[in-house]
C-alpha cells in the first residue's frame, strides 16, 4: 500500500472502529451485553482471588516495583494502572477457567476486565465508563478473532496475547474518554506493543498465563499516549505491512469487514462463553464426554481404547506431542491435554482446580487412562467455528460406545445458569482462602458496580 493508495481521512478500519467505540452511550447498551459485562466482571473477580498466592502471580506481584492506588484483587498492595492490570490479567487468565469466544478461542474477561478496572479506579471514572470500557474492548477483542480464524495460531501467535493488546486500547480509549483520533492513534500504537509466541506448549510453561496481563497493561500505555498526542499508524490493521501481514499465517486471508460491520447493531461479545471447566476451550466438550461415558455406567477399568474425532486446527495444541499429553509433565501442561483431561474426567468425573494438581497428573489411575487416548482428524469437524467432542470407546469385549458433545457447554447454546456462576465464583474464592465475609461482600460490589459514581470501593478488598 502505497502513500497514493492510503485511504481517506476517517476511512481506515481502526479510524472507523474507534469513531464508534469513543460515542457509545452506557443508556444504550443491550440488556445481553450489560449481562454478559457484569457476570465477566464477577468470574474474573473469583479467578483472582482463587490464583492470588499461586507462585506465579507472587512473581508478577513482587515484579512490580511501583506504588499506587490501583488495586489488585485479593491483595494489599495498591499498584500503579500497568501494575494492577499485569497482575489481575495474568491471575485471571492463569488456571485457563475464564471466559472464552465461539468463533475462534480467545479470552476477553481476563484482557479487558482488569485493563479497565486499572483505568476506571487509577483516572476516577465512573461504574458507566468502566461497563463501556468493557463492552466496547470484548466486541473488538471477539471481531478481530475471527479476521482471519486460525491464521494466528499457524503462524505461531497466541491470539489472546496479540489481539488482547488492541481489545485493551480500545477499553482504555473508551473508558478513559479519548476523542476518535485519540483512540484511532491509541490502536495504530498497539501494533507495536502485541506479542506472545505460543512455545509456553513444549513444556507447559507459564508464559501463556502472562499474555492477557501484559496485553492489558500494553493497552493502558497505548491508550496514555494516544491521549497524550503520540501517534500511529491509521492502517495498522489492512496495511500493506500492518498486524495481520506480521501475525498471521499468509494462506488465510483477511476479511476486515468483520471488524467494522454491525457496530453496535450486532454484539459478538454477548455470546461470550463461560467455562465449567478449569482447562483449555477445546478440552471442554471432551470433559463433558467423559463424565457421560461413567454416567452411563461404563466400567474404566475394561475400557481398552479412546479415540476422539478432532478438528485438525487443535491438533498442534492439545493434541501434540502425544507422549506429553499422555503424561504432562506439569499441572499447567495438563490443561492442554485432551488426553488428560478425558481421563480425569473419567475418574473424577470433574475437571475444576482440584483436578490440575502435582497429585492428581502424577496419579498411576489417571495415567493408564490417558495412555489409550488417541486420535483421529475429522474432516468434517468444523472448528473453529464450533467447539465439540467425540469419543468412540472401545471395551475389552470389543462392545463400542459412542459419546458426543455437539457444542460448547457454557457457551450461546447451552449457557450457564447465573446460580451456577456465582457457585463457580464462591469456589474459587475458596481456593483462594479468601475471607467469606469479603467474598460476599465483593459479589454484591460487582452487581452494582456499573451504576457507581467511580470504583473506588474496589480498595475494600485489598486483603
Amino acid at each position: 500500500m502505497s502513500a497514493a493508495d492510503l485511504p481517506a481521512a476517517g476511512i481506515a478500519v481502526a479510524e472507523q472502529f474507534a469513531a464508534w467505540a469513543v460515542a457509545v452511550d452506557p443508556a444504550a447498551l443491550p440488556d445481553a451485553v450489560r449481562k454478559k459485562a457484569a457476570q465477566s466482571l464477577l468470574d474474573v473477580a473469583g479467578l483472582c482471588l482463587a490464583a492470588r498466592r499461586f507462585d506465579y502471580v507472587c512473581a508478577v506481584l513482587n515484579s512490580c516495583e511501583s506504588e499506587g492506588v490501583v488495586t489488585a484483587i485479593g491483595h494489599t498492595r495498591a499498584l500503579d494502572m500497568v501494575g494492577a492490570a499485569l497482575v489481575n490479567g495474568t491471575a485471571a487468565h492463569g488456571e485457563d477457567y475464564d471466559d472464552t469466544f465461539e468463533g475462534t478461542p480467545v479470552h476477553p474477561g481476563a484482557v479487558i476486565v482488569p485493563t479497565v478496572l486499572a483505568a476506571a479506579e487509577g483516572h476516577g471514572r465512573s461504574g458507566a465508563d468502566a461497563l463501556v470500557g468493557i463492552a466496547v474492548g470484548a466486541e473488538l477483542l471477539c471481531r478481530l478473532a475471527v479476521v482471519a480464524p486460525t491464521a494466528i495460531h499457524r503462524a505461531g501467535f497466541h491470539p489472546t496475547a496479540v489481539l488482547g493488546t488492541f481489545g485493551a486500547t480500545a477499553a482504555a480509549a473508551a473508558t478513559l474518554d479519548l476523542t476518535a483520533a485519540e483512540a484511532s492513534n491509541a490502536l495504530g500504537i498497539a501494533g507495536s506493543m502485541a506479542s506472545g509466541i505460543i512455545e509456553y506448549l513444549a513444556e507447559g510453561n507459564s508464559t501463556k498465563r502472562l499474555h492477557p496481563g501484559w496485553a492489558a497493561q500494553s493497552g493502558i500505555r497505548a491508550a496514555l499516549l494516544g491521549k497524550n498526542g503520540f501517534d500511529g499508524p491509521r492502517t495498522v490493521f489492512e496495511g500493506q505491512h500492518g498486524f495481520f501481514f506480521g501475525f498471521a499465517d499468509p494462506s488465510v486471508t483477511p476479511n476486515f469487514d468483520y471488524i467494522t460491520n454491525g457496530l453496535g447493531e450486532t454484539w459478538q461479545m454477548s455470546g461470550l462463553a463461560f467455562k465449567p471447566y478449569a482447562c483449555g476451550t477445546m478440552c471442554q466438550p471432551f470433559v463433558d464426554c467423559a463424565i457421560r461415558l461413567v454416567e452411563n455406567g461404563i466400567d474404566p477399568d475394561r475400557v481398552t481404547k479412546i479415540v476422539c474425532k478432532v478438528g485438525e486446527g487443535t491438533v498442534h495444541r492439545l493434541w501434540e506431542p502425544l507422549a506429553e499429553k499422555r503424561r504432562p509433565t506439569t499441572r499447567y501442561s495438563a490443561k492442554f491435554s485432551v488426553p488428560y483431561c478425558i481421563a480425569v474426567g473419567i475418574v473424577d468425573r470433574a475437571a475444576g482446580l482440584d483436578q490440575f494438581t502435582e497429585a492428581r497428573i502424577s496419579d498411576p489411575k489417571i495415567l493408564k487412562l490417558a495412555a489409550k487416548v488417541d486420535y483421529e482428524i475429522d474432516p468434517a469437524n468444523d472448528y473453529p467455528a464450533n467447539y465439540s467432542g467425540h469419543l468412540r470407546v472401545t471395551m475389552a469385549d470389543g462392545n463400542v460406545h459412542e459419546f458426543e458433545q455437539p457444542h460448547l457447554r457454557g457457551g450461546a447454546r447451552e449457557p450457564l445458569l447465573g446460580e451456577e456462576l456465582r457457585a463457580k465464583y464462591r469456589s474459587n474464592a475458596a481456593v483462594g482462602e479468601y475471607p467469606v465475609e469479603l467474598t460476599a461482600e465483593l459479589e454484591a460490589w460487582c452487581d452494582i458496580a456499573f451504576e457507581a459514581p467511580n470504583l473506588a470501593g474496589l480498595a475494600r478488598f485489598r486483603q
